[in-house]
């Protein structure tokens, strides 16, 4: 183990940076611009214009791409000119919770102070990285998620349909109607401090908790939604949260990346 080693030769993190195979000048290593944080989805071949509008909204803030190819293709994504400075992972029929399990280990995201774990089929057009994560930041959010357009989306909870009056909502009202209720006074989820699998947004902090979370042989993720919450410190009502004012659309398109 580590111990047994000198202490100031002890590496304990890493991250998903490319390194040149040539000389680098110290002084670029030095200027070298830290990532802001990863982007990983989910994404099989049919999707790639999906994934591209995705990642297209990333590339301009400086973060890390990395997809999760379930179908085995990867060559075919060699036309996007980002593709070569993406990180490819490749495990037939597998789901985004077996690869998040296996490759974003939480020693290994360290570097990132903001991790996505998307699905593929997210229409983006409305959604802004730089104002999301302010708004996340402003509103101590440490687990959120777009709020979904409900006229375009499949919709599966009341929480996750945009709201036009609010920036942000923790919280959903269904007095009435079959399935779940839910009240001012609710306090479980999905009534309130709660987010869907399908997009969401982890702290490094709260990462660190979710990937402990995440079973071994978990498949496609249902039910974890509900524990999400026990990752956040404090009140999972207050740092759980949907954000408004950036939303996505939700297709609903039947593959085995969620």
């Amino acid at each position: 183990g580590k111990d047994l080693l000198p202490r100031g030769i002890v590496q304990q993190t890493s991250n998903f940076e490319v390194q040149p195979l040539g000389r680098v000048s110290r002084k670029k290593v030095v200027c070298a611009v830290v990532p802001n944080g990863l982007l990983a989805v989910a994404a099989g071949i049919k999707q790639k214009r999906y994934v591209d509008r995705i990642v297209q909204k990333f590339l301009a803030h400086n973060f890390t791409i990395m997809l999760f190819h379930y179908d085995g293709v990867v060559d075919k994504w060699n036309e996007l000119p980002w593709s070569s400075r993406a990180i490819h992972v490749v495990a037939i029929n597998q789901t985004k919770w077996w690869f998040a399990k296996r490759f974003l280990h939480p020693d290994i995201v360290d570097p990132y102070e903001y991790i996505f774990v998307w699905d593929e089929d997210l229409g983006v057009e409305n959604f802004h990285v730089d104002r999301y994560l302010a708004i996340m930041k402003y509103e101590r959010l440490e687990i959120s998620q777009p709020a979904l357009e409900p006229n375009a989306s499949e919709v599966h909870h009341r929480i996750t349909i945009r709201s036009k009056r609010y920036r942000v909502h923790r919280r959903s009202l269904k007095p009435k109607g079959t399935g779940t209720l839910c009240f001012e006074n609710s306090t479980d989820p999905p009534c309130t401090g709660w987010v869907e699998g399908m997009a969401p947004v982890f702290t490094r902090d709260a990462w660190k908790c979710v990937w402990h979370l995440i079973q071994n042989d978990l498949v496609h993720g249902w039910g974890m939604d509900f524990k999400l919450g026990y990752c956040v410190k404090g009140d999972r009502s207050k740092s759980v949260g949907v954000i408004d004012s950036e939303y996505i659309v939700h297709r609903g398109i039947p593959s085995l990346g969620g």
